[in-house]
This record gives structure tokens, C-alpha cells and sequence, in this order.
């Protein structure tokens, strides 16, 4: 069974930083482009950042460029999330998902596979 699982979410102060990690398992991933998406109470899922699947191009929502870097490890079938200088509005439950495709997609119908979420709150 395919399954996802996040972690390494939390409560943080405003400009503090967190890593979040997706640990894939049940299958490799490493063919799929991986992406992390938020959502915050009574709002959509957004997207948030994208990796290939080689991890060679990157892409982030203008929200977080600057602030947020993703990065895949291959080998150990694991995707992070790099968040730094975090704000309130990033308040949000983190999902990592998974794409058959190999390029990345911002759009979540293109995603087939997603974790559980995990809850990261900013505080001011």
C-alpha cells in the first residue's frame, strides 16, 4: 500500500523555521515530481512548492520564494520542506502528494498520492 507520511510540524514563532519531512513508502517515488501544498482553515489547498523527479528544478508560489526550499533525498525515498523565516500567514495544515508526472504541476487534480497533513502554526 502507497502511503505518505509528514512530520516535523509545530508551533513556532514568527520568523522562526521548521523542516518538514514526507517519508514515501509502498512504492519508489523516485520517478514521480513531488509538491507541498497548505491549507488554512476556510481556504482552499494551495500549492506551495514542487520538486522533478530527479530534484533538478525546483518551483515555489510567490508567497514563499525566498522563505521555503524543497529538496528530495532519492535514495531514502524522502522529501523535505525547508521553512524559514515563517509568518502567521503560513498557518496552515502541510500536505506532501505525489504526481505520475515527472515534471512539476501546481495543480492538486494532478496529484494521485497525499499524506496526512501535518499542523504548522506561526505565532505573532
Amino acid at each position: 500500500q502507497v502511503q505518505l507520511v509528514e512530520s516535523g510540524g509545530g508551533l513556532v514563532l514568527a520568523g522562526g523555521s521548521l523542516r518538514l519531512s514526507c517519508a514515501a513508502s509502498g512504492r519508489t517515488f523516485s520517478g514521480y515530481a513531488m509538491g507541498w501544498f497548505r491549507q488554512a482553515p476556510g481556504k482552499e489547498r494551495e500549492f506551495v512548492a514542487g520538486i522533478s523527479w530527479s530534484g533538478g528544478t525546483t518551483y515555489y508560489a510567490d508567497s514563499v520564494k525566498g522563505r521555503f526550499r524543497i529538496s528530495r533525498d532519492v535514495a531514502k525515498n524522502t522529501v523535505f520542506l525547508q521553512m524559514n523565516s515563517l509568518k502567521p500567514e503560513d498557518t496552515a495544515v502541510y500536505y506532501c502528494a505525489a504526481s505520475e508526472l515527472r515534471s512539476i504541476v501546481t495543480m492538486k487534480d494532478k496529484y494521485t498520492y497525499w499524506g496526512q497533513g501535518t499542523q504548522v502554526t506561526v505565532s505573532s
